[in-house]
C-alpha cells in the first residue's frame, strides 16, 4: 500500500499563498491518481483537487478553481497543491489521498483509498 506524507501547512494571512507537498512511497496500480481533501472543524471532509500521475487535466472543487493548482512530479513521487488568494474559509486540515482513478478519488471513500496524516492550514483575517 502506498504511504503518503504531507508537509507545507502553516499559518498565513488572508490573500497569501502556501504550497503543500505530498510525498508518496510504495506506489501501486491502485494509486494511479492523487488528490487533496480538506476538513474544517465541525465539517465533513471535502474534495479539493485531483490529478493522475500520468498527466492529463486535473479536477478541482468549485470553491478553489482559479486559486489552487495541483501538480505532480513523477521523479520525486510528489504531488503539490499550490494555494493562492487564501481565504479564512480555506482553514482546514488538508489530507493527501491516492486512489485507483480520478473518478474514485472524487468520492468521499473508496476501497483503494490511502490517506496521509494531514497538515493544518490556517488562514487569518
Amino acid at each position: 500500500q502506498v504511504q503518503l506524507v504531507e508537509s507545507g501547512g502553516g499559518l498565513v494571512q488572508a490573500g497569501g499563498s502556501l504550497r503543500l507537498s505530498c510525498a508518496a512511497s510504495g506506489r501501486t496500480s491502485s494509486s494511479t491518481s492523487m488528490g487533496w481533501f480538506r476538513q474544517a472543524p465541525g465539517k465533513e471532509r471535502e474534495f479539493v483537487a485531483a490529478i493522475n500521475w500520468s498527466g492529463g487535466s486535473p479536477y478541482y472543487a468549485d470553491s478553489v478553481k482559479g486559486r489552487f493548482t495541483i501538480s505532480s512530479d513523477n521523479v520525486k513521487n510528489t504531488v503539490y497543491l499550490q494555494m493562492y488568494s487564501l481565504k479564512p474559509e480555506d482553514t482546514a486540515v488538508y489530507y493527501c489521498a491516492s486512489d485507483k482513478s480520478l473518478t474514485l478519488l472524487r468520492l468521499s471513500r473508496s476501497v483503494f483509498r490511502s490517506w496521509g496524516q494531514g497538515t493544518q492550514v490556517t488562514v487569518s483575517t
